[in-house]
C-alpha cells in the first residue's frame, strides 16, 4: 500500500481503466460474443502489465506535488488516457479508425457524450464501455474538484474564495500548498466522495430495472445519469421501455449535479450553507421552474391560434416533457424526454434549440459532475446586477447580508465575469477554427457551445436539423477534442498552466 500511494496520479488512472477493460469482455462473453470479448480481455491485460512495469519504475522517483505537477496530472487524465481507453474499442470495431475511437473516449471522459455511431452499429458490450469510461470521468471530476481545484481556487472556488489566490495569482500564493500530500487528499477525498457516488448509481440502476428497462440500459443510463455524460445505447432515454416511470427515476437523480451539498464534500468547503439555503440548488430550481412554464405559455397560446387546445393529458405530457428536457441540459447531461415533443404536435410550433443551448451554457453546480459556466457564477452576476440596480434607485444605500454576500456581489461577481468572457472567447475560437472545415454558421456555433459546455447530444436537438458528428473531417474532430478538453478542465487553469511565473523554480 505504501508503494501505491507514491505511484503516480497518472499511472494509478490508467490501472484503474485497465481493470475496467475486463467488465465488458465478461459481458461479452455472457452474450456469446468472443470477438469483442478478446478485444476487451487482452487490451486489459496487456496495460495491466505495463501499467505495472511503469508503477515499479516510477514508485521510487520524486513527484510534483506542486500546483503545477497537480494541474498537469488533471490535465494529462483527459488527454492522455483516452488515448489508451481506445484501444479496445478500435480493436472491437474493425470498419472504424483509431482516430474515431480516441475521439469518443475523449467525448466519455470528459462527459460530453457526443458520439460518432448510430447506437445499432455498436455491441452491447461496446455501449458498455462507453457508459463506464463517461462514468469513471465522472468520478475523476467529483475527487479533483475537491482535492486539486478547491485548493486553489479554480473549478468556480474562485468565486466563493474571492480575494484568495486564483488563477492570475497562482503562481505566487498558490504555492504554499506545495508542501501538501496530493496522494493523500486524492485518497481522502475519494473515500468520501465515491462510496456515494457508486451507490447512487447502483441505486438508480436498479430502481430502473424494476421500472422495465433491460439491465445493460438501465446501467448505462444509470452511470450516464450520476456522471450528466447522457450516453445511451439507445440513443436517449425517450427510447427506454421504462418510459416515463424511468424520466421521473433519472429525473429525481438529476438534481446531484445541481449542487455539491448533496455529496459529504460539499458540506465541509468554504461556502457551505443548509441545502435549501444553497443559491446553487435554489437558482436551479429557478430554472426548472419559469422555463418549462413560459414553454408551456408560449404553446398553449399557440394551440388557441389555431384553434386546437389540447386536453389535459396532453398538457400534462407537455409540462413533463419541458421540466424534464430544461433540467437535463442544465445539468448538461443532454437526455431528451419522449414528451419534449409533445408540445409541438398540438400547437405546430417548434420549441427553440436557442433555449437549450443557453441552458447548456449555464451548466451546473460547482463541484459536480456537470459542465458550463456553473450556477454559482451566473448567480453571483445576478447579485450584482440586483445590487447595482438598487443603487440606481437608492444611490446612498449600503448593500447588507454579511460579509459572505459582499464579497460574492464584489469579487465573486468580477472572477465571474472573467471566466464568462473566457468562455465566450473560448466559443469565438472554436467556431472560427472550426469554420476552416467549410461548416456553416449554425453548425460551428452549436457544436462549439455542444463541446465547450460539454453536451454533446446538444447537437441533436439545438439547430433546425439534427448534426451528425460523423460527418466531421479530421480537422474539425480535433477542435472539438481540443474544446472537450477546454470545457472540461475549464479556462483559468488552462491560463495557469500557460503562465510563465506558474513554471518559475
Amino acid at each position: 500500500m505504501h508503494r501505491l500511494r507514491n505511484v503516480p496520479v497518472l499511472v494509478l488512472l490508467m490501472g484503474i481503466g485497465a481493470v475496467l477493460m475486463f467488465l465488458p469482455a465478461i459481458h461479452a462473453i455472457s452474450l456469446r460474443n468472443h470477438f469483442v470479448a478478446r478485444a476487451f480481455f487482452y487490451s486489459g491485460s496487456l496495460f495491466l502489465i505495463l501499467v505495472a512495469l511503469i508503477g515499479l519504475a516510477t514508485s521510487a522517483n520524486r513527484h510534483d506535488d506542486t500546483p503545477r505537477g497537480q494541474l498537469l496530472a488533471l490535465l494529462g487524465a483527459f488527454v492522455l488516457l483516452p488515448l489508451m481507453l481506445a484501444v479496445p474499442m478500435a480493436e472491437a470495431i474493425p470498419d472504424t479508425t483509431y482516430l474515431n475511437a480516441w475521439w469518443e473516449m475523449l467525448s466519455s471522459v470528459t462527459t460530453t457524450g457526443a458520439t460518432l455511431f448510430a447506437p445499432d452499429r455498436l455491441a452491447p458490450s461496446i455501449h458498455l464501455w462507453r457508459a463506464l469510461v463517461g462514468w469513471m470521468g465522472g468520478a475523476i471530476i467529483l475527487v479533483s474538484a475537491v482535492a486539486v481545484l478547491a485548493p486553489m481556487n479554480l473549478g468556480g472556488f474562485e468565486v466563493l474564495g474571492a480575494g484568495s489566490p486564483s488563477a492570475a495569482g497562482l503562481a505566487g500564493a498558490a504555492y504554499n500548498i506545495r508542501t501538501v500530500d496530493l496522494r493523500g487528499r486524492l485518497a481522502r477525498a475519494a473515500i468520501s466522495i465515491l462510496p456515494v457516488y457508486v451507490g447512487l448509481t447502483g441505486l438508480l440502476w436498479i430502481a430502473l430495472i424494476l421500472a422495465g428497462d433491460p439491465s445493460l440500459v438501465a446501467a448505462c443510463h444509470a452511470m450516464s445519469t450520476l456522471s450528466t455524460s447522457g450516453i445511451s445505447p439507445l440513443g436517449g432515454v425517450g427510447r427506454a421501455p421504462s418510459g416515463l416511470g424511468g424520466e421521473i427515476l433519472i429525473f429525481l437523480f438529476l438534481f446531484f449535479a445541481l449542487t455539491r451539498r448533496f455529496y459529504p464534500s460539499g458540506k465541509l468547503q468554504v461556502g457551505a450553507q443548509r441545502l435549501f439555503q444553497d443559491p446553487e440548488l435554489r437558482f436551479g430550481i429557478l430554472f426548472i421552474v419559469t422555463l418549462p412554464a413560459l414553454l408551456f405559455l408560449r404553446h398553449w397560446i399557440g394551440a388557441i391560434e389555431i384553434d386546437e387546445v389540447p386536453g389535459i393529458g396532453q398538457a400534462l405530457l407537455a409540462i413533463w416533457g419541458s421540466i424534464f428536457t430544461v433540467l437535463s441540459f442544465l445539468t448538461t447531461t443532454g437526455f431528451e424526454s419522449e414528451s419534449w415533443v409533445a408540445a409541438r404536435n398540438w400547437s405546430g410550433l417548434a420549441t427553440p434549440g436557442l433555449i437549450l443551448a443557453g441552458l447548456a451554457v449555464i451548466g451546473g453546480g460547482v463541484a459536480t459532475t456537470a459542465g458550463g459556466v456553473k450556477l454559482l457564477r451566473v448567480y453571483a452576476l445576478y447579485r450584482h446586477g440586483e445590487r447595482e440596480i438598487e443603487r440606481l434607485v437608492h444611490p446612498s444605500s449600503i448593500g447588507g447580508s454579511g460579509v459572505m454576500a459582499r464579497k460574492l456581489r464584489r469579487q465573486g461577481a468580477q472572477m465571474a465575469w472573467v471566466f464568462f468572457m473566457l468562455f465566450a472567447l473560448s466559443i469565438a475560437v472554436t467556431m472560427l477554427a472550426l469554420s476552416l472545415s467549410g461548416l456553416d454558421f449554425e453548425k460551428t456555433t452549436i457544436l462549439s457551445v455542444a463541446a465547450l459546455s460539454t453536451t454533446g447530444p446538444l447537437a441533436n436537438v439545438a439547430g433546425s436539423a439534427p448534426i451528425d458528428w460523423a460527418m466531421l473531417d479530421a480537422w474539425a474532430k480535433t477542435v472539438l477534442a481540443a474544446a472537450m478538453v477546454l470545457g472540461r478542465l475549464e479556462t483559468l487553469a488552462i491560463i495557469a498552466l500557460l503562465n510563465p511565473d506558474f513554471w518559475r523554480n
